[in-house]
């Protein structure tokens, strides 16, 4: 225990935990402050984040990598799914939908482009698990084919009904909730074996022992469910304040916040040549997002939104995701990556985020 608690001490990033409870204290006592509750809840996810990775490298170490991805990946979208039930309760329908357009793209390109990039400069050549990123790539397309149908459906055949919309998207929800269960039970327990690490990696630092790591995750992500109600409260009003579109706000700023536990974990992976944790992380993440969190917000609207929600995105959102979708298919097909590769895919994160910011409105 002494040895964690002078890690902890050491690390710098650390230093910003008193940002945790500034933030809940202005939000007290400042409540109206938007531009300053927002800045600081970022600054305060920021170390969570940090603390967040360094637990669960702990606990990869114990059950793999595979399963420590896993691990990960739930956690951080535990955040980003207490941020769209928040965004529900105060009928924000379409910054929902944004935040879970923008969360996959996010992972798929921003969070695995960075981890080629950074691994890629510190490792001539890395590689990972193709199983796994095969697997995580086609339960992608699958939830993307989910996502376009409604959406596709209701602007050829101008069927924008509730009577239409509501049913078929329940019933989606419904195919994507079971897939996703008999992955988790094929990548788990029928074939685990297929989805062992590629490359041993390093292990620059002694890892926690296995409860205090537990402790830790559990104690970080309730932290980062508390700052992530604050930050959903005050990003409509700072954004207008910064002069950032709605549609940028969803699909770039909500995303990249949410997904910033994940982040910290999965570049420190790609450093540490532990790539399969990295891939494992993000595009097990964006699996998540599609194929169980936004099924669980599609149901959970009909108790907690003003209306119900359903899966017909804008046009411009759900062509992005097939493209990322696409392309991150084509990138991991090979099961090798260099710092080139983690560029392309960040370029294509900026085209993105260049047309939503110029977005008018």
């Amino acid at each position: 225990m002494n040895a964690i608690l002078h890690e902890l001490t050491e690390n710098k990033l650390n230093w910003l935990l008193v940002f945790v409870p500034a933030v809940l204290i202005a939000e007290r006592t400042s409540p109206t402050a938007h531009t300053v509750l927002f800045l600081l809840s970022v600054l305060a996810i920021v170390p969570l984040a940090g603390l967040l990775s360094r637990a669960t490298e702990s606990v990869a170490t114990k059950t793999g990598d595979a399963v420590g991805g896993l691990l990960n990946a739930t956690l951080g979208n535990l955040t980003e799914l207490v941020i769209a039930v928040t965004a529900l309760r105060a009928g924000m329908l379409d910054l929902v939908k944004a935040s879970i357009a923008g969360a996959v793209v996010t992972n798929s390109l921003f969070m695995l482009g960075g981890a080629f990039l950074i691994g890629g400069l510190r490792h001539r050549a890395q590689e990972f698990n193709r199983a796994n990123a095969r697997m995580q790539a086609g339960m992608l397309l699958l939830a993307t084919i989910a996502l376009l149908i409604p959406s596709a459906v209701v602007k050829v055949d101008l069927l924008d009904v509730p009577s239409f919309t509501q049913p078929l998207s329940l019933s989606l929800c419904v195919i994507l909730l079971i897939v996703y269960g008999l992955s988790l039970l094929f990548s788990l327990k029928t074939h685990r074996e297929f989805f062992a690490s590629a490359g041993s990696g390093e292990h620059d630092e002694a890892p926690w022992p296995l409860p205090a790591a537990l402790a830790t995750l559990a104690a970080v992500t309730v932290m980062i469910a508390l700052v992530s109600e604050i930050f959903v409260g005050s990003v409509q009003e700072a954004a207008t304040a910064f002069g950032m579109s709605r549609a940028f706000v969803g699909f770039i700023i909500v995303s990249l916040v949410g997904a910033a536990a994940e982040m910290a974990a999965a570049f420190s992976g790609a450093r540490k040549n532990r790539l399969d944790l990295s891939v494992g992380i993000a595009m097990g993440s964006s699996a998540q997002i599609a194929l169980f969190v936004a099924p669980v917000l599609v149901i959970a609207s009909y108790f907690l939104a003003p209306a119900p929600m359903d899966l017909s995105f804008s046009g411009g959102q759900v062509l992005m995701v097939l493209l990322t979708t696409l392309t991150v298919s084509f990138v991991v097909a090979g099961g090798r990556s260099a710092w080139y590769l983690g560029v392309q895919l960040l370029a294509l994160y900026a085209i993105f985020g260049v047309t939503l910011y110029l977005l008018p409105g």
